[in-house]
Protein backbone atom coordinates (compact mmCIF):
# COMPACT_ATOMS: atom_id res chain seq x y z
CA UNK A 1 0.00 0.00 0.00
CA UNK A 2 1.32 3.36 -0.78
CA UNK A 3 2.18 5.70 1.83
CA UNK A 4 2.16 9.72 1.30
CA UNK A 5 3.58 10.88 4.89
CA UNK A 6 3.61 14.77 4.52
CA UNK A 7 5.75 16.83 6.88
CA UNK A 8 3.44 18.68 9.34
CA UNK A 9 3.76 22.28 9.57
CA UNK A 10 4.91 22.27 13.35
CA UNK A 11 8.04 19.86 12.42
CA UNK A 12 8.24 22.88 9.50
CA UNK A 13 8.23 25.55 11.48
CA UNK A 14 10.56 23.75 14.10
CA UNK A 15 13.56 22.92 11.14
CA UNK A 16 13.65 26.72 9.95
CA UNK A 17 14.01 27.64 13.61
CA UNK A 18 17.12 25.46 13.76
CA UNK A 19 18.54 26.07 10.39
CA UNK A 20 18.37 29.44 11.08
CA UNK A 21 20.17 29.17 14.48
CA UNK A 22 22.70 27.99 12.28
CA UNK A 23 23.15 30.10 9.75
CA UNK A 24 23.17 32.82 11.86
CA UNK A 25 25.98 31.40 13.73
CA UNK A 26 27.78 30.39 10.32
CA UNK A 27 27.67 33.27 8.66
CA UNK A 28 28.60 35.64 12.18
CA UNK A 29 31.71 33.46 12.34
CA UNK A 30 32.46 33.22 8.51
CA UNK A 31 31.48 36.45 6.61
CA UNK A 32 32.13 39.90 7.01
CA UNK A 33 29.69 42.44 8.56
CA UNK A 34 29.32 44.29 5.00
CA UNK A 35 28.03 40.80 3.57
CA UNK A 36 25.82 39.80 6.41
CA UNK A 37 24.14 43.59 6.31
CA UNK A 38 23.99 42.36 2.52
CA UNK A 39 22.14 39.22 3.29
CA UNK A 40 20.04 40.90 5.85
CA UNK A 41 19.21 43.80 3.31
CA UNK A 42 18.45 42.00 0.42
CA UNK A 43 16.64 38.38 1.88
CA UNK A 44 16.72 37.72 5.38
CA UNK A 45 15.56 41.35 6.47
CA UNK A 46 12.32 41.30 3.46
CA UNK A 47 11.28 38.06 3.90
CA UNK A 48 11.28 38.41 7.63
CA UNK A 49 9.42 41.43 7.75
CA UNK A 50 6.99 40.43 5.29
CA UNK A 51 6.14 37.46 7.82
CA UNK A 52 5.67 39.77 11.06
CA UNK A 53 3.26 41.80 8.93
CA UNK A 54 1.63 39.24 7.34
CA UNK A 55 0.68 38.36 11.34
CA UNK A 56 -0.25 41.46 12.52
CA UNK A 57 -2.19 42.63 9.95
CA UNK A 58 -4.64 40.42 11.31
CA UNK A 59 -4.11 41.01 14.96
CA UNK A 60 -6.87 43.92 15.11
CA UNK A 61 -9.80 43.20 13.11
CA UNK A 62 -9.19 39.27 14.51
CA UNK A 63 -9.45 40.69 18.54
CA UNK A 64 -12.04 43.57 17.32
CA UNK A 65 -14.13 40.98 15.83
CA UNK A 66 -13.32 37.66 18.27
CA UNK A 67 -14.34 39.55 21.15
CA UNK A 68 -17.86 40.83 20.28
CA UNK A 69 -18.10 37.30 18.81
CA UNK A 70 -17.22 35.65 21.91
CA UNK A 71 -18.65 38.17 24.49
CA UNK A 72 -22.23 38.18 22.42
CA UNK A 73 -21.54 34.10 22.42
CA UNK A 74 -21.79 34.23 26.53
CA UNK A 75 -25.08 34.84 26.79
CA UNK A 76 -25.13 35.58 30.52
CA UNK A 77 -23.89 39.08 31.59
CA UNK A 78 -23.12 37.69 35.05
CA UNK A 79 -21.14 35.08 33.57
CA UNK A 80 -19.09 37.49 31.47
CA UNK A 81 -18.19 39.47 35.05
CA UNK A 82 -17.43 36.45 36.61
CA UNK A 83 -14.90 34.99 33.93
CA UNK A 84 -13.30 38.72 33.76
CA UNK A 85 -12.72 39.09 37.54
CA UNK A 86 -11.60 35.62 38.01
CA UNK A 87 -9.06 36.20 34.78
CA UNK A 88 -7.57 39.64 35.78
CA UNK A 89 -7.29 38.32 39.35
CA UNK A 90 -5.21 35.13 38.21
CA UNK A 91 -3.09 37.54 35.77
CA UNK A 92 -1.79 39.71 38.04
CA UNK A 93 -0.93 36.75 40.79
CA UNK A 94 1.11 35.18 38.17
CA UNK A 95 2.86 37.90 37.46
CA UNK A 96 3.61 38.89 40.85
CA UNK A 97 4.61 34.98 41.33
CA UNK A 98 6.98 35.67 38.06
CA UNK A 99 8.80 39.02 39.46
CA UNK A 100 9.13 37.16 43.10
CA UNK A 101 10.60 34.39 42.03
CA UNK A 102 13.08 36.59 39.75
CA UNK A 103 13.96 38.57 42.80
CA UNK A 104 15.00 35.40 44.71
CA UNK A 105 16.78 33.68 42.29
CA UNK A 106 18.79 36.42 41.40
CA UNK A 107 19.89 36.98 44.97
CA UNK A 108 21.10 33.49 45.02
CA UNK A 109 22.92 33.34 41.84
CA UNK A 110 24.17 37.03 42.01
CA UNK A 111 24.69 37.40 38.37
CA UNK A 112 26.48 40.75 38.81
CA UNK A 113 28.56 40.43 41.37
CA UNK A 114 32.19 40.77 40.08
CA UNK A 115 30.57 42.60 37.00
CA UNK A 116 32.31 46.18 37.78
CA UNK A 117 34.47 45.51 34.32
CA UNK A 118 31.11 45.91 32.42
CA UNK A 119 30.09 49.78 33.22
CA UNK A 120 32.81 50.67 31.10
CA UNK A 121 29.85 49.90 28.51
CA UNK A 122 27.47 51.96 29.86
CA UNK A 123 25.77 54.44 27.71
CA UNK A 124 23.07 56.53 27.93
CA UNK A 125 19.12 55.62 28.03
CA UNK A 126 15.95 57.89 27.49
CA UNK A 127 13.99 57.01 31.08
CA UNK A 128 10.35 56.76 30.22
CA UNK A 129 8.24 58.17 33.03
CA UNK A 130 6.09 55.83 35.18
CA UNK A 131 2.45 56.35 34.05
CA UNK A 132 -0.07 57.38 36.81
CA UNK A 133 -1.97 54.03 37.54
CA UNK A 134 -5.05 55.50 37.49
CA UNK A 135 -4.61 56.67 34.26
CA UNK A 136 -3.96 53.48 32.81
CA UNK A 137 -7.56 52.94 33.65
CA UNK A 138 -9.21 56.64 32.14
CA UNK A 139 -7.31 55.60 29.24
CA UNK A 140 -8.81 51.92 28.66
CA UNK A 141 -12.10 54.02 27.74
CA UNK A 142 -11.50 55.15 23.65
CA UNK A 143 -12.71 58.86 23.13
CA UNK A 144 -12.75 57.71 19.53
CA UNK A 145 -13.04 53.78 19.20
CA UNK A 146 -11.95 54.23 14.90
CA UNK A 147 -8.86 56.15 16.00
CA UNK A 148 -8.18 53.48 18.44
CA UNK A 149 -8.54 50.54 16.06
CA UNK A 150 -5.98 52.48 13.37
CA UNK A 151 -3.69 53.22 16.03
CA UNK A 152 -3.67 49.79 17.70
CA UNK A 153 -4.62 50.43 21.17
CA UNK A 154 -5.19 47.19 22.38
CA UNK A 155 -6.94 48.03 25.92
CA UNK A 156 -9.27 51.00 24.24
CA UNK A 157 -10.38 47.88 21.90
CA UNK A 158 -10.49 45.49 24.08
CA UNK A 159 -12.79 47.81 26.19
CA UNK A 160 -14.76 49.09 23.45
CA UNK A 161 -15.05 45.02 21.61
CA UNK A 162 -16.31 43.80 25.44
CA UNK A 163 -19.36 46.87 25.65
CA UNK A 164 -20.50 46.21 22.15
CA UNK A 165 -20.70 42.10 22.98
CA UNK A 166 -22.76 42.76 26.44
CA UNK A 167 -24.99 45.56 24.63
CA UNK A 168 -25.57 43.26 21.92
CA UNK A 169 -26.28 40.52 24.14
CA UNK A 170 -29.00 42.43 26.45
CA UNK A 171 -30.40 43.56 23.24
CA UNK A 172 -30.69 39.91 21.78
CA UNK A 173 -32.36 38.87 18.62
CA UNK A 174 -33.23 41.68 17.05
CA UNK A 175 -29.23 41.86 16.41
CA UNK A 176 -28.15 38.34 15.58
CA UNK A 177 -27.80 38.96 11.46
CA UNK A 178 -25.09 41.42 12.99
CA UNK A 179 -23.52 39.54 15.51
CA UNK A 180 -23.60 36.72 12.60
CA UNK A 181 -22.22 38.89 10.09
CA UNK A 182 -18.93 39.78 12.57
CA UNK A 183 -18.85 36.13 13.31
CA UNK A 184 -18.63 34.95 9.62
CA UNK A 185 -15.62 37.90 9.63
CA UNK A 186 -14.04 36.04 12.15
CA UNK A 187 -14.18 32.98 10.46
CA UNK A 188 -12.43 34.42 7.22
CA UNK A 189 -9.73 36.05 9.26
CA UNK A 190 -9.04 32.42 11.12
CA UNK A 191 -8.60 31.08 7.20
CA UNK A 192 -6.13 33.80 6.18
CA UNK A 193 -4.16 32.91 9.48
CA UNK A 194 -3.79 29.48 8.00
CA UNK A 195 -2.27 30.85 4.60
CA UNK A 196 -0.19 33.33 6.74
CA UNK A 197 1.27 30.38 8.68
CA UNK A 198 2.09 28.63 5.35
CA UNK A 199 4.66 31.10 5.20
CA UNK A 200 5.85 30.53 9.23
CA UNK A 201 8.84 28.36 8.41
CA UNK A 202 10.93 31.03 5.97
CA UNK A 203 9.79 33.63 8.24
CA UNK A 204 11.16 31.66 11.11
CA UNK A 205 14.58 31.39 9.33
CA UNK A 206 14.76 34.71 8.93
CA UNK A 207 14.23 36.08 11.62
CA UNK A 208 16.39 33.80 13.89
CA UNK A 209 19.14 34.38 11.39
CA UNK A 210 19.33 37.96 11.31
CA UNK A 211 19.49 38.45 14.94
CA UNK A 212 22.26 35.66 15.57
CA UNK A 213 24.17 36.92 12.33
CA UNK A 214 23.82 40.64 14.28
CA UNK A 215 24.14 39.44 17.79
CA UNK A 216 27.21 36.52 17.78
CA UNK A 217 28.64 34.46 20.58
CA UNK A 218 30.34 36.89 22.30
CA UNK A 219 27.88 38.93 24.12
CA UNK A 220 26.17 35.66 25.21
CA UNK A 221 30.02 34.83 26.49
CA UNK A 222 30.11 38.60 28.55
CA UNK A 223 26.46 38.35 29.91
CA UNK A 224 26.43 34.66 30.41
CA UNK A 225 25.67 34.62 33.82
CA UNK A 226 22.67 37.25 34.01
CA UNK A 227 21.07 35.26 30.95
CA UNK A 228 21.58 31.92 32.26
CA UNK A 229 19.27 33.39 35.47
CA UNK A 230 16.74 34.87 33.64
CA UNK A 231 16.33 31.87 31.42
CA UNK A 232 16.19 29.69 34.37
CA UNK A 233 13.53 31.62 36.27
CA UNK A 234 11.53 31.56 33.28
CA UNK A 235 11.70 27.73 32.69
CA UNK A 236 10.12 27.17 36.24
CA UNK A 237 7.42 29.81 35.63
CA UNK A 238 6.38 28.28 32.70
CA UNK A 239 7.14 24.84 33.87
CA UNK A 240 6.65 24.36 37.24
CA UNK A 241 4.13 27.73 37.94
CA UNK A 242 2.01 27.00 34.70
CA UNK A 243 1.92 22.90 35.65
CA UNK A 244 1.13 23.54 38.86
CA UNK A 245 -2.07 25.85 37.96
CA UNK A 246 -3.07 23.68 35.33
CA UNK A 247 -2.96 20.91 37.74
CA UNK A 248 -4.65 21.91 40.94
CA UNK A 249 -6.58 25.15 39.45
CA UNK A 250 -7.13 23.69 36.11
CA UNK A 251 -7.54 20.33 36.91
CA UNK A 252 -6.19 19.08 33.68
CA UNK A 253 -3.05 17.35 32.56
CA UNK A 254 0.09 20.02 31.84
CA UNK A 255 1.81 17.80 30.26
CA UNK A 256 -0.89 17.40 27.46
CA UNK A 257 -1.09 21.14 27.15
CA UNK A 258 2.53 21.99 26.82
CA UNK A 259 2.68 18.84 24.24
CA UNK A 260 -0.24 20.51 22.42
CA UNK A 261 0.89 24.23 22.95
CA UNK A 262 4.97 24.25 22.11
CA UNK A 263 4.34 24.83 18.35
CA UNK A 264 2.83 28.51 19.41
CA UNK A 265 5.58 28.76 21.71
CA UNK A 266 8.25 28.77 18.82
CA UNK A 267 6.03 31.47 16.85
CA UNK A 268 6.36 33.30 19.78
CA UNK A 269 10.31 33.00 19.95
CA UNK A 270 10.40 33.96 16.35
CA UNK A 271 8.65 37.02 16.57
CA UNK A 272 9.21 38.15 19.88
CA UNK A 273 5.69 39.96 20.33
CA UNK A 274 2.97 38.84 21.77
CA UNK A 275 0.50 40.75 20.23
CA UNK A 276 1.62 39.17 16.85
CA UNK A 277 0.73 35.62 18.45
CA UNK A 278 -2.49 36.13 19.22
CA UNK A 279 -3.90 34.50 16.11
CA UNK A 280 -2.28 31.47 16.49
CA UNK A 281 -3.14 31.40 20.09
CA UNK A 282 -6.39 31.76 19.77
CA UNK A 283 -6.53 29.15 17.12
CA UNK A 284 -4.66 26.44 19.01
CA UNK A 285 -6.74 27.11 22.22
CA UNK A 286 -9.78 26.84 20.40
CA UNK A 287 -8.77 23.79 17.62
CA UNK A 288 -6.33 21.93 19.93
CA UNK A 289 -7.38 22.38 23.43
CA UNK A 290 -11.13 22.66 23.30
CA UNK A 291 -11.40 25.92 24.49
CA UNK A 292 -14.59 27.93 23.66
CA UNK A 293 -14.90 30.62 21.78
CA UNK A 294 -16.60 32.49 24.27
CA UNK A 295 -13.99 32.63 26.88
CA UNK A 296 -10.61 32.30 24.41
CA UNK A 297 -11.81 35.40 22.57
CA UNK A 298 -12.03 37.44 26.24
CA UNK A 299 -8.68 35.76 27.86
CA UNK A 300 -6.42 36.03 25.15
CA UNK A 301 -6.00 39.17 23.81
CA UNK A 302 -6.62 40.22 27.68
CA UNK A 303 -3.30 38.67 28.32
CA UNK A 304 -1.72 39.78 25.36
CA UNK A 305 -2.18 43.00 26.75
CA UNK A 306 -1.46 42.90 30.91
CA UNK A 307 -0.26 39.39 31.03
CA UNK A 308 3.67 39.63 30.68
CA UNK A 309 5.18 37.48 33.33
CA UNK A 310 8.33 36.70 31.03
CA UNK A 311 8.91 40.36 31.16
CA UNK A 312 8.15 41.21 34.57
CA UNK A 313 10.71 38.32 35.12
CA UNK A 314 13.73 40.37 32.89
CA UNK A 315 12.14 43.48 35.54
CA UNK A 316 13.16 41.57 38.46
CA UNK A 317 16.58 39.92 37.55
CA UNK A 318 17.95 43.55 36.09
CA UNK A 319 16.89 45.23 38.94
CA UNK A 320 19.21 43.19 41.30
CA UNK A 321 21.96 42.39 38.30
CA UNK A 322 21.88 46.23 37.52
CA UNK A 323 22.05 46.77 41.55
CA UNK A 324 25.01 44.39 41.90
CA UNK A 325 27.35 45.68 39.22
CA UNK A 326 26.83 49.06 40.82
CA UNK A 327 27.17 47.96 44.11
CA UNK A 328 24.30 49.09 45.23
CA UNK A 329 22.60 46.41 47.94
CA UNK A 330 18.76 47.12 47.71
CA UNK A 331 16.57 46.80 51.08
CA UNK A 332 13.69 44.87 51.57
CA UNK A 333 11.20 47.79 50.80
CA UNK A 334 13.02 48.31 47.38
CA UNK A 335 12.35 45.06 46.59
CA UNK A 336 8.93 44.86 47.57
CA UNK A 337 8.72 47.98 45.40
CA UNK A 338 10.02 46.38 42.45
CA UNK A 339 7.01 43.58 42.65
CA UNK A 340 4.81 46.00 42.92
CA UNK A 341 5.70 48.54 40.46
CA UNK A 342 6.97 45.98 37.69
CA UNK A 343 3.53 44.29 38.69
CA UNK A 344 1.28 47.35 37.61
CA UNK A 345 3.76 48.26 34.79
CA UNK A 346 2.88 45.43 32.97
CA UNK A 347 -0.59 45.89 32.74
CA UNK A 348 -1.11 48.02 29.43
CA UNK A 349 2.56 47.42 28.19
CA UNK A 350 2.69 47.16 24.71
CA UNK A 351 3.02 43.06 23.35
CA UNK A 352 5.90 44.13 20.74
CA UNK A 353 9.49 43.37 20.85
CA UNK A 354 11.86 45.47 23.31
CA UNK A 355 9.02 46.77 25.23
CA UNK A 356 10.53 45.85 28.49
CA UNK A 357 13.41 47.44 28.75
CA UNK A 358 10.95 50.85 28.58
CA UNK A 359 9.10 49.75 31.72
CA UNK A 360 12.43 48.42 33.00
CA UNK A 361 13.28 52.50 33.28
CA UNK A 362 10.35 52.68 35.48
CA UNK A 363 11.25 50.29 38.07
CA UNK A 364 14.69 51.37 38.47
CA UNK A 365 13.59 54.85 38.58
CA UNK A 366 11.09 53.35 41.80
CA UNK A 367 13.84 51.84 43.34
CA UNK A 368 16.53 55.27 42.83
CA UNK A 369 18.91 52.82 40.45
CA UNK A 370 20.92 54.91 37.34
CA UNK A 371 18.90 54.19 34.75
CA UNK A 372 21.99 53.86 32.53
CA UNK A 373 22.58 50.82 33.81
CA UNK A 374 19.96 49.43 31.29
CA UNK A 375 22.49 49.71 28.20
CA UNK A 376 24.85 46.99 30.44
CA UNK A 377 21.89 44.70 29.18
CA UNK A 378 21.33 46.00 25.88
CA UNK A 379 23.70 43.72 24.13
CA UNK A 380 21.50 39.72 25.26
CA UNK A 381 18.19 41.48 25.35
CA UNK A 382 16.97 40.81 21.81
CA UNK A 383 17.75 37.36 22.42
CA UNK A 384 16.12 36.67 26.00
CA UNK A 385 13.11 38.97 24.62
CA UNK A 386 11.77 35.63 22.37
CA UNK A 387 12.20 33.22 25.00
CA UNK A 388 10.57 35.40 27.53
CA UNK A 389 7.70 36.34 24.97
CA UNK A 390 7.25 32.26 24.36
CA UNK A 391 6.69 32.51 28.45
CA UNK A 392 4.29 35.40 27.83
CA UNK A 393 2.08 33.39 25.47
CA UNK A 394 2.04 30.59 27.39
CA UNK A 395 0.47 32.03 30.54
CA UNK A 396 -1.93 33.39 28.69
CA UNK A 397 -2.72 29.98 26.81
CA UNK A 398 -2.82 28.20 30.60
CA UNK A 399 -5.20 30.73 31.65
CA UNK A 400 -7.67 30.54 29.32
CA UNK A 401 -7.73 26.23 29.87
CA UNK A 402 -8.11 27.18 33.61
CA UNK A 403 -10.93 29.40 33.20
CA UNK A 404 -12.74 27.23 30.75
CA UNK A 405 -12.71 24.32 32.82
CA UNK A 406 -13.54 26.50 36.07
CA UNK A 407 -16.62 27.45 33.91
CA UNK A 408 -17.05 23.44 32.99
CA UNK A 409 -16.98 24.57 29.13
CA UNK A 410 -13.35 23.09 28.04
CA UNK A 411 -13.80 20.17 25.14
CA UNK A 412 -11.72 17.61 27.37
CA UNK A 413 -12.17 14.98 25.03
CA UNK A 414 -10.46 17.73 22.62
CA UNK A 415 -8.23 18.31 25.24
CA UNK A 416 -6.76 14.77 26.08
CA UNK A 417 -6.73 13.65 22.76
CA UNK A 418 -3.11 12.34 22.26
CA UNK A 419 -2.77 12.66 17.94
CA UNK A 420 -0.34 14.24 16.68
CA UNK A 421 -0.19 18.16 16.63
CA UNK A 422 0.17 20.52 14.20
CA UNK A 423 -0.74 24.18 13.30
CA UNK A 424 -3.58 24.02 10.58
CA UNK A 425 -2.65 23.02 7.68
CA UNK A 426 -4.43 25.61 4.52
CA UNK A 427 -6.66 23.61 2.90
Amino acid sequence: MKENKKMSLTIKILLGLILGIVFGIIANAAFDKSVNESIIKWMLGPIGAIFLRGIKMLVVPLVLCSLIAGTASVGDVKKLGRVGIRTLVYYTLTTAVAITLAIILASVIKPGTGGTGLLSNVGEFKAAEAPFIMDVFVNMIPTNPIKSLVEGEMLQIITFSILFGIAATMIGKPVEPVINIVKQINEVLLKIIGIVMAFAPAGVFALISKVIMIQGADVLVKLLKYGVTIILVLALQAIVVYGLALKFIGRVNPIKFFKKFWPVMVVAFSTSSSNATIPVNLETCEEKLGVPNSIASFTIPLGATINMDGTAIMQGVATVFIAQVYGLPLTINQLMMVVITATLASIGTAGVPGVGLITLSMVLQQVGLPVEGISLVLGIDRILDMIRTAVNVTGDAAATVIMSNLENELDLDVYNDFKEVELEKVS
